[in-house]
C-alpha cells in the first residue's frame, strides 16, 4: 500500500512563507484557518483562504499549499472517510466555539463543522486554474485540444500547470479521474466493468491500477468493503 500523509487532528502552526508540497491524506477532514492564510492548489482547484475559511478534503484528494508571509495557525479536525464536501471552501461564523469543541470532543467539533459550514466560492485566477476546472469536469479532455482553444504551447501549459499545482496536467486528470471512480464504486452497484467506461478508463485493469495508485486498493477490494459496511447498517 503507498504512503498517505496523516492528519494530526488539532491546531498546526506554520511557519511564514512555508510550503507544503503535494501530498495526499487517506482519510477525509477539514482545516479551519484560526489566523493567517495561505493558498492550496488540490484536486478541487486553488483557493485562497484566510481566518474563518474552512478547507474540506474528501477521502484520497491531494493538494499542496503555499502560506502566507505570517504566520498562520490552522485547525484540523477529521471527518467520516465516506464525507465528500459539497464545496471545496467554506465559511465559519463561530470559529471559536469549534475550537473550544475541538479542545475537549473531537466528534463534536466535527459535528458542529458539518451544520456550520457554508459555501464559499473562489474565482478562477488564471489560465491553470481553467484547466483545473476542465479537468475536474471532463476526465477525458484532450490537452492538445484544449491547449489550441486557448492559445498556448502545450510546453507552457506543462511548466505552468505544474508549478501552481506541483503535477502534471495528464497526471492530474489520471488521478481525478481514479478518485471519482473510487467515489463510485463504493457508493453505487453498477458493475466493475461499466464504471470503468463511465469515468473515461480504456477499460476495468486500467482502472485498477489507476485506483489502486490513487487509495492503495483495488476496485474489487473497496467494492467488497462497501458491501460489508452496508451489510453492518442492517
Amino acid at each position: 500500500m503507498r504512503c498517505f500523509s496523516p492528519i494530526y487532528p488539532g491546531r498546526q502552526r506554520r511557519q511564514p512563507s512555508a510550503i507544503l508540497p503535494r501530498h495526499r491524506h487517506q482519510d477525509s477532514y477539514v482545516a479551519l484557518v484560526l489566523s493567517g492564510g495561505y493558498e492550496e492548489a488540490g484536486d478541487r482547484g486553488r483557493h485562497r483562504v484566510r481566518a474563518g475559511n474552512a478547507v474540506v478534503h474528501g477521502g484520497f484528494e491531494a493538494h499542496l499549499d503555499r502560506f502566507d508571509a505570517s504566520t498562520s495557525e490552522v485547525l484540523d479536525v477529521a471527518l467520516p472517510l465516506s464525507h465528500e464536501p459539497s464545496s471545496p471552501v467554506m465559511t465559519v461564523r463561530d470559529f471559536d466555539l469549534a475550537v473550544r469543541l475541538a479542545e475537549s470532543d473531537r466528534r463534536e467539533a466535527a459535528a458542529f463543522l458539518l451544520s456550520a459550514m457554508r459555501p464559499s466560492h473562489s474565482p478562477i485566477l488564471d489560465w491553470p486554474d481553467k484547466l483545473a476546472a476542465d479537468l475536474a469536469l471532463d476526465s477525458t479532455l484532450r490537452l492538445e485540444s484544449w491547449a489550441r482553444e486557448n492559445h498556448l504551447a502545450m510546453a507552457t501549459i506543462s511548466r505552468g500547470f505544474f508549478r501552481v499545482f506541483g503535477v502534471s496536467p495528464s497526471a492530474y486528470r489520471a488521478q481525478i479521474r481514479a478518485r471519482k471512480a473510487w467515489r463510485r464504486i463504493v457508493e453505487r452497484r453498477d458493475s466493475l466493468t461499466s464504471l470503468a467506461f463511465e469515468c473515461g478508463f480504456a477499460d476495468q485493469a486500467h482502472m485498477t491500477r489507476g485506483v489502486r495508485a490513487v487509495t492503495g486498493q483495488t476496485p474489487g477490494w473497496w467494492r467488497a468493503s462497501s458491501i460489508q459496511d452496508s451489510e453492518h447498517v442492517k
